[in-house]
């Protein structure tokens, strides 16, 4: 089963984790789970990730510790779209193509691009999308 937080916080008044804070979230658990003893293999099932991503993370939990798989301050351009505005965007596209005024039910960069400006009136470049 793959990690999910506790049923107390699921059920709190708490906002929901953002996808950097489930990543680490996770990452911590699996620090959890290695000290326990266990596999990658029973890690990565437990926190739904793959093995190959517990390898990583096992390496880099014995060279530097649980604070090596914190999260950091991201670098670089920040992202154009909020975690809300993923999640509309998400929703909308699952809603499918005809939904959005398309012909056929078929996505393409174009179109999907199309929506994204439509719900948030941010623009993206082809590759963006």
């Amino acid at each position: 089963m793959a990690y999910q937080p506790s049923p107390s916080a699921a059920g709190s008044s708490l906002p929901p984790l953002s996808r950097p804070q489930l990543a680490e979230a996770r990452r911590v658990r699996a620090v959890e789970l290695f000290e326990e003893g266990a596999s990658n293999v029973e890690i990565a099932r437990a926190v739904g990730v793959c093995a190959e991503s517990v390898r990583c993370w096992r390496r880099v939990w014995e060279e530097g510790g649980v604070s090596a798989l914190r999260r950091r301050a991201a670098t670089g351009r920040p992202p154009k779209l909020d975690d809300a505005q993923v999640e509309t965007v998400r929703a909308a596209l699952a809603r499918g193509a005809q939904a959005h005024g398309f012909e056929a039910d078929l996505w393409t960069l174009e179109r999907v691009g199309a929506v994204v400006e439509q719900i948030t009136g941010v623009t993206s470049s082809r590759a963006s999308v």
